[in-house]
């Protein structure tokens, strides 16, 4: 699908609907951040993951089937099996084992090195560009990741295990994302994202013990918090992730969740109380300083001699290809 610009502009518009879904993913996430605390102190990281997975994919199928769309070409599979094990099974639960290890800004900070991974990884695998301008985003918001990690450390135990946990996490996003990329170019957002969730809940499927029998007394609040995760941080976010990274680079849109940093900490403020140290408000803009430079896109100059004529905008990769909405 090619973009045009506008004559005369020199610059290929914007398509609002995938920066729309990204905001949504953005935010989204950051609200995970709450619920996962308030329900992990009484559902295990494993059962807590299969819990929350399983209420995506009955969310997920059940969208699938209203829509009448089946299941993705066997070319996306090896994407989806990817992202599924990777990204919805290994990385839901060494986060939320890792988050139970170390406080909540050594875990940012370790966490946070997943989209410069990514942005590596893309690279590296899918034949995309490293701008400078993606890179000088990266560095301004990963030093304002590290801003927050210092400012919101000491307020909880940390550990080697913790933090290992928490670069396992990383790696597994990363890994995830960049598995998920080339499998958009063969089915929907809907359906990539649908069948990497039942792969996920698939392979979680050996917490299904621990999940029933916590869930036997565990408080409603925690429980509804875990039905949460699945509906929106999972079902939702991680749709309209999928038809945003089908929009743009890998390593474009990983940079955009270093704005879940900032937002984590507005909402934490907003609805646990917990006041923000001038320190930590510091970083929380950096990060979204950074995000804003990393998205800026270059203007495309026209053609020598060709001044009126519409300039296709650059293409670099499998960003050529994007799957259609789904």
């Amino acid at each position: 699908m090619t973009t045009t610009s506008a004559p005369g502009t020199g610059a290929a518009p914007r398509d609002w609907r995938a920066t729309a879904a990204a905001c949504t993913t953005v935010v989204l996430w950051a609200s995970a951040f709450v619920s996962i605390r308030s329900a992990g102190e009484a559902y295990s990281p494993g059962a807590l993951a299969l819990g929350r997975l399983l209420t995506g994919s009955l969310a997920l199928g059940a969208l699938l089937l209203v829509r009448r769309e089946g299941m993705p070409s066997r070319a996306a599979w090896p994407g989806v099996l990817i992202s599924g094990l990777l990204w919805f099974g290994l990385y839901m639960v060494v986060l939320n084992w890792g988050e139970q290890q170390v406080d909540a800004g050594t875990a940012a900070m370790v966490v946070n090195i997943g989209p410069l991974l990514i942005a590596l990884l893309g690279a590296r695998l899918l034949g995309e560009g490293l701008p400078r301008r993606l890179l000088l985003g990266m560095a301004v918001s990963f030093a304002g990741a590290v801003v927050v990690g210092l400012s919101m450390s000491g307020k909880g135990g940390s550990s080697v295990l913790g933090v290992l946990l928490c670069l396992l996490a990383a790696a597994a996003y990363a890994g995830g994302v960049v598995g998920q990329k080339p499998a958009l170019r063969h089915g929907s957002a809907l359906q990539i994202t649908t069948f990497g969730c039942l792969v996920g809940t698939v392979a979680c499927l050996p917490f299904s013990g621990a999940l029933v029998s916590e869930a036997a007394g565990a408080p409603v609040s925690a429980t509804l918090n875990m039905v949460y995760l699945g509906l929106f941080p999972t079902a939702l976010a991680f749709t309209t992730w999928a038809y945003a990274l089908a929009r743009t680079t890998a390593g474009r849109m990983g940079a955009t969740t270093y704005a879940v940093p900032a937002l984590v900490v507005l909402m934490s403020w907003l609805l646990l109380d917990e006041v923000p140290a001038l320190l930590t408000v510091a970083g929380g803009l950096l990060c979204l300083a950074g995000v804003a430079v990393s998205r800026l896109r270059p203007r495309t100059r026209p053609t020598p001699g060709d001044p009126g004529l519409p300039v296709a905008e650059p293409r670099q990769g499998a960003e050529s290809r994007a799957a259609e909405l789904p």
